[in-house]
């Protein structure tokens, strides 16, 4: 099956509520193109420099979503065009963040990963890590960029019952925040970014309203 059919099958296999991002990392600009030319227009990738050769090289209505470890030095070769960064994890990303969207007088999309995995290399906040940082940080003041939601990656494993258990959490935690007095009235605390080629399918059953799927539509790299 072509990238374009794969593409075509998963619009029709996503419920309309859930967003695809097509993790193009690792690919080519001719395969993103093929996923383009089916429709697609947002794309997810995880190493600055490849995301910023890529923005060159392909058309200028793509929406860039970067959904890696993200280091405070690389987020200004991406603040004038990013839309979303799936991966802040400290408050000092934030405010990096802040402060090249606001040099390009832009404001970025953020989300707020969290550690829910059973591997100690995953990133991001703990549970209470981020209801701290959103009831008593000074994140809020921030005016460059939007908190959209929360990301997070399950335990890389066969074990259904635990990924779904994980999954179970992070959406429970989003809902809490979401209700949360600090949010409860911010319209776009909106996004659960889980589910992957893998186990979107667990994902969605448990709230997930954006997947990053790369292996189904590209390959292995």
């Amino acid at each position: 099956m072509s990238i374009g059919s794969k593409i075509e099958w998963l619009k029709k296999e996503l419920p309309a509520h859930v967003t695809l991002v097509a993790v193009s990392k690792f690919h080519p600009a001719e395969a993103i193109l093929e996923a383009y030319q089916a429709g697609q227009r947002i794309f997810g990738e995880s190493r600055v420099q490849e995301l910023t050769g890529k923005h060159k090289a392909l058309p200028s209505d793509i929406e860039w979503h970067f959904i890696g470890p993200l280091q405070s030095n690389k987020v200004k070769d991406m603040a004038p065009f990013i839309h979303t960064i799936h991966s802040i994890d400290s408050l000092r990303l934030a405010e990096e963040v802040n402060k090249q969207a606001a040099r390009h007088n832009r404001i970025i999309r953020v989300l707020l990963e969290i550690h829910i995995a059973a591997e100690e290399g995953k990133h991001g906040f703990t549970p209470s890590g981020v209801k701290e940082l959103l009831t008593e940080g000074n994140i809020h003041s921030f005016n460059n960029i939007r908190i959209c939601g929360l990301m997070g990656m399950a335990t890389f494993t066969g074990d259904t019952t635990r990924i779904q258990t994980e999954f179970h959490s992070l959406s429970s935690l989003f809902q809490e925040i979401k209700s949360s007095p600090a949010l409860k009235n911010a319209g776009y605390f909106n996004e659960l970014s889980m589910g992957m080629t893998g186990d979107y399918r667990l994902a969605i059953q448990e709230g997930s309203t954006m997947v990053r799927i790369g292996s189904y539509i590209f390959g292995n790299r």
